[in-house]
């Protein structure tokens, strides 16, 4: 359930009456400006991180056999280049 800019707005109002102005915006600006469906929590965040970091190795370990082929392949030339010469 997300709360509406208008229903925070008469929280404000209240929160204005019973608390003063400047506390009622001190406690309105900790409260999260969407609905708490859509603030991650420390959870997401770890998933999150697990699927960063396996992204990350998967594509260092193509990166890795794709230069040890292609280095490879040059001393497979070099190679033959030096035979021929």
């Amino acid at each position: 359930m997300s709360i509406t800019e208008a229903e925070r707005h008469q929280l404000y109002i209240r929160l204005e009456q019973i608390l003063g102005p400047d506390e009622a915006t001190s406690l309105m600006e900790h409260l999260p400006p969407v609905g708490w469906a859509d603030v991650a929590t420390k959870r997401d965040l770890d998933h999150l991180g697990s699927e960063l970091r396996g992204d990350f190795f998967r594509e260092l370990h193509r990166q890795t056999y794709s230069v040890i082929g292609s280095l490879t392949a040059i001393i497979g030339i070099a190679l033959v280049i030096a035979r021929f010469a």
